[in-house]
């Protein structure tokens, strides 16, 4: 398994290494796992956190994070 910092770059590559935009998604997608939804990677997921998933998610761009607008 990767180490936890190169899952991060690669995760930090899909949003544009916007880590505020990372953060918010992580958190986001953790707890959509933590009240059921079901995890998109293919590998066993039974013995990970809700966090490490929704960064592999990202990392391997399963999950796509359109960052935020500016409304003005």
């Amino acid at each position: 398994m990767e180490r936890l910092e190169e899952r991060i770059s690669r995760a930090l590559k899909q949003v544009d290494n916007d880590r505020y935009v990372l953060a918010i998604a992580v958190g986001q997608r953790a707890d959509e796992l933590s009240k059921g939804a079901k995890p998109l990677l293919s590998q066993n997921t039974q013995k990970m956190k809700y966090k490490d998933i929704a960064i592999d998610e990202i990392a391997s761009g399963l999950l796509k994070i359109n960052g935020f607008t500016d409304k003005k």
